[in-house]
């Protein structure tokens, strides 16, 4: 089962409180203050696994609560620290405060963690308050109390291409021929009901990502169809691929339909370099001429038969060669940031 969003209530441990104790050995009298601190709450840390794909996992429990810290003892001794409790997640995870929708943090590399709940400070103890005026102290404290936080979690596919399209636009048959991916193929609309990954091999080693999602239908940002709720895992990609069948009745319209869906939903997505890939052409008559589509924002146009393999290796590489592109123009324009951040 594929799931991509879920929201949790997160509750790090409680420190342990301080101790209020006084030396008793033999030999030693009046023995002084000996109360030892409390220990710290664990913290709820996120991990970001890549054996993940989905968030399951919080399908089905909603709280998650660390280990309290233990309280002092006598002869100082500090009480034990409880254990953070670590959750993993699949790359591509964003941390949003449930509620306000302010973004905590997002989980991208394999490896990478983060603190979304801090446990508390453990309380001191009488030994910590002894001085040359009070030299038998019974003050102690409380442990602090762990931060307690509701998070939305929403996962966004990491891939370098997205393909878009409306139902039956050839998108599933792209992926299955291009990649190893096996996504569900049928002669039926809405056959694609959740995302799915695929990567494409290139010679010299080369690879890209490409992200097939359910195909968007006239009105989808009014709540028809899918709707939209699916866009959000394209909005990593670094070029988009618009899939026009040449068997509709109107191949113009539809790619209009697509530029206007994806900009109700997002200025920024639709603002990203994408190309038109005619899909189908298998299905044209012979010596029909292929529909013409304008797409004068588009960087290339693509006629292809997933079916019968016909000009896939060209789209291939343009695909590569512009995901790249793009790719290098980000890592540029963040070195360029960092060498104004150390010029200031």
């Amino acid at each position: 089962m594929f799931v991509d969003r879920a929201t949790i209530d997160v509750v790090a441990g409680t420190g342990g409180s301080g101790a209020e104790a006084f030396r008793r050995e033999s030999g030693v009298p009046r023995g002084g203050p000996a109360g030892g601190d409390g220990g710290k709450g664990g913290d709820v840390i996120m991990e970001v696994d890549p054996q993940l794909s989905t968030l399951l996992d919080f399908r089905y429990r909603n709280r998650y609560a660390a280990e309290r810290g233990r309280h002092g003892e006598g002869s100082n001794r500090t009480g034990r620290s409880g254990d953070d409790l670590v959750l993993r997640v699949p790359p591509g995870t964003v941390v949003l405060e449930d509620g306000t929708d302010a973004l905590i943090a997002e989980l991208l590399e394999p490896g990478q963690r983060h603190v979304v709940a801090r446990g508390g400070r453990g309380g001191r103890g009488n030994a910590r308050f002894a001085t040359a005026t009070h030299q038998a102290p019974r003050r102690w404290e409380p442990g602090e109390e762990g931060e307690e936080r509701r998070l939305r979690l929403e996962l966004k596919l990491l891939a370098d291409v997205g393909l878009v399209g409306e139902p039956n636009a050839g998108k599933s048959t792209f992926l299955a021929t291009v990649t190893a991916a096996r996504p569900k193929v049928a002669d039926y609309p809405f056959t694609t009901l959740t995302p799915n990954l695929g990567v494409v091999q290139l010679s010299d080693y080369r690879s890209f990502v490409i992200a097939d999602i359910p195909g968007i239908i006239e009105g989808a940002s009014e709540g028809k169809g899918l709707g939209h709720q699916f866009l959000r895992h394209i909005e990593r990609t670094r070029t988009l691929a618009l899939f026009v069948p040449v068997d509709v009745e109107d191949p113009q319209a539809e790619y209009d339909n697509l530029r206007v869906e994806l900009d109700a939903y997002s200025s920024d997505l639709a603002a990203r370099p994408h190309c038109v890939v005619l899909t189908k052409t298998d299905l044209l008559p012979q010596g029909e001429a292929l529909p013409v589509v304008e797409a004068p924002d588009a960087w290339g146009s693509f006629a292809i038969s997933s079916v019968a393999r016909r000009e896939l290796t060209e789209l291939l590489e343009s695909l590569w060669t512009r995901s790249q592109a793009v790719r290098r123009a980000e890592t540029g324009a963040e070195e360029e940031g960092d060498r104004r951040w150390w010029a200031v």
